[in-house]
């Protein structure tokens, strides 16, 4: 299985190291299944993770750690555009439809613009597909 983690999920999984975006994490490291990033999705987490109140909870180092983590394990696929077709209420989130579907991987987010999608495209929250990875 692949998949695409949502910013929110990857700042989850640092702000809570016992929550299901952090168990998500270890069973990627572990090789429960794929992560597939882009330079797109790695830029706004370190947008992100400069934002004052995370800088505040998340030490700076350990959000360039995470980041090169990323860079270096996981699968990073180019940008594309979006095919046009497949638009979230929120236009900054359509990258992230983009890569899901042509990287062939499922999008994790807790976004509620893309999971209202669920039901057409291949998208779920940080605990299905915890649970999925556990029933496998």
């Amino acid at each position: 299985m692949r998949a695409v983690l949502d910013a929110n999920i990857l700042i989850a999984a640092l702000l809570s190291r016992s929550g299901a975006p952090a168990q998500i994490i270890n069973r990627w490291l572990g090789g429960a299944f794929e992560l597939v990033v882009s330079e797109a999705l790695l830029s706004e987490l370190e947008r992100a993770l400069a934002y004052p109140k995370l800088r505040r909870r998340i030490p700076p180092a350990d959000a360039a750690e995470f980041v090169s983590l990323l860079r270096l394990a996981a699968t990073v696929a180019p940008d594309t555009a979006s095919s046009g077709f497949r638009r979230s209420d929120d236009p900054g989130d359509d990258y992230l439809l983009a890569l899901a579907e042509n990287e062939h991987a499922v999008l994790v987010s807790g976004d509620h613009h893309l999971l209202q999608m669920a039901d057409k495209l291949p998208i779920q929250t940080a605990r299905s597909l915890l649970d999925g990875l556990t029933d496998l």
